[in-house]
């Protein structure tokens, strides 16, 4: 490849014309390029919806798209090959430091969308669901908005979006409605930003409270689309096919769906990219979490143990695939959905999953095992309990999870990571009742015999 010979992404040659910014969000990582930007980019009025992108703990991602003008490409990475395009739906890009900026685009009435992917994790929940008021960044914003609410420096998801809505109302008064859609693979996401958004108002100006009633919408979402880290290796692939250098390439599977439900103030017409807009997204919300997202989890900690690094590795060892087969039978007796309409999912996973072209490491799933069993594994885990079941599929995932909280496959990496690997660091059976203690699932004989059991089991093949 001539190295010389490649080129920058220009929006006179590459993409359509920057869209006026109505939608601003918070969390500019590689599957909101590949899913929320990818929709609005295909939504027949996009160019009436630009999108001012924020990124999250990391400047690099708008490093790399202030030079191309927000454009960046995706591949689609089918099994017979890429599919390159360009993607124009981000009018700019801004490192998430950049609170000026956040407070103008927040103070518009133009802008009438707030969306955001942060994980989980970035809205600082505390165990009742709520904002952790305990939490020494979110206790920091809330000192900065109280002294000072047009300048004062914030560095949480929360504060963000608590100085945005003082700009807005500043500016506007009640004549600059707004709507926040989150895009968090978290159930209820809708609520969840609301009760942080609301939590922390109340404790820098309750005055605002009222305020948010009268103007604030929250829609709640359901996401999905598989998207792995970009590799150098992608990159020279498609810089080699195009002609094009795009240090800001995303690659994803061909597969993506997204399920909104709420009252917005005015959106794209993302349904006629193909999103779904529903009355209730719960029964599609748990379908994908525990099916999905479940197996996921499932792999990520059991099948690293067997040496497997990616979904299609683990999908393709057929002990790793009973494994998975075994889970959906758990989670599928408690989905309120028609049968075909399961099974047609479970046939469409393992389609995605057998991709090889997706290198979707569990390592990176892995991650935060903490935040996701809890609503991944342990709901379904204690729907089959009370149905009179011994659910295998649901105990070896958190057998796994044990496992891996003790150094086996995946390295640990989660934000509590120093307080669960003390939790589990002694004998097998203590660490078994130690995590069923921390999920609400202690007292159940049958449960903890059948999980030390599992965890013996993956321990002697990792031998």
């Amino acid at each position: 490849m001539n190295t010389d010979a490649l080129r920058r992404l220009d929006r006179q040659e590459d993409g359509r014309a920057a869209a006026p910014v109505r939608i601003v969000h918070l969390g500019a990582g590689n599957f909101f390029r590949a899913h929320e930007a990818w929709y609005t980019e295909h939504a027949p009025d996009a160019d009436g919806w630009g999108i001012a992108a924020f990124t999250g703990r990391s400047a690099t991602v708008a490093d790399q798209l202030a030079p191309q003008e927000g454009l960046y490409q995706l591949a689609v990475q089918a099994p017979d090959g890429d599919r390159v395009e360009v993607i124009s739906s981000i009018t700019a890009a801004h490192p998430a430091g950049d609170l000026v900026a956040w407070r103008e685009y927040l103070a518009s009435p133009q802008v009438v969308l707030v969306t955001s992917t942060v994980t989980e994790a970035g809205y600082l929940r505390g165990d009742d669901g709520g904002l952790d008021l305990g939490d020494e960044n979110v206790i920091a914003d809330r000192d900065a908005l109280r002294d000072d609410p047009a300048t004062g420096t914030v560095t949480t998801a929360p504060g963000r979006f608590v100085a945005g809505l003082l700009a807005r109302r500043e500016a506007n008064g009640d004549d600059a409605p707004l709507t926040f859609v989150p895009c968090d693979n978290v159930p209820d996401n809708g609520e969840m930003v609301r009760r942080v958004v609301t939590d922390l108002a109340r404790e820098v100006d309750p005055s605002l409270l009222e305020w948010i009633e009268r103007n604030v919408t929250v829609a709640t979402t359901m996401v999905d689309r598989i998207t792995p880290r970009t590799t150098d290796e992608d990159r020279a692939r498609v810089a080699e096919a195009t002609g094009i250098d795009d240090p800001a390439l995303v690659v994803t599977e061909p597969f993506a769906e997204w399920v909104l439900a709420g009252d917005f103030v005015a959106r794209p017409a993302w349904e006629d990219a193909g999103a779904r807009i529903v009355d209730d997204v719960r029964p599609l919300e748990r379908r994908k979490l525990w099916m999905l997202n479940g197996s996921h989890s499932l792999m990520a900690y059991a099948a690293t143990i067997l040496g497997h690094e990616t979904v299609s590795d683990a999908i393709g060892d057929e002990t790793v695939r009973g494994w998975v087969e075994q889970w959906w039978d758990v989670a599928a007796r408690h989905l309120d959905l028609p049968e075909q309409e399961i099974a047609d999912y479970r046939a469409a996973l393992i389609e995605r999953y057998e991709n090889p072209r997706i290198r979707h490491l569990l390592s990176q799933i892995a991650g935060d095992g903490s935040q996701k069993l809890p609503i991944r594994i342990v709901p379904a885990l204690k729907a089959d309990r009370a149905a009179g079941e011994l659910p295998t599929g649901a105990c070896r995932a958190i057998a796994a999870w044990i496992c891996h909280l003790r150094g086996l496959g995946a390295p640990v990496a989660d934000t509590q990571a120093d307080e669960l690997t003390g939790l589990v660091s002694g004998e097998l059976p203590d660490a078994v009742d130690a995590v069923l203690g921390r999920l609400g699932l202690d007292g159940d004989d049958e449960v903890r015999a059948e999980v030390l059991r599992l965890a013996e089991e993956l321990q002697e093949l990792a031998r």
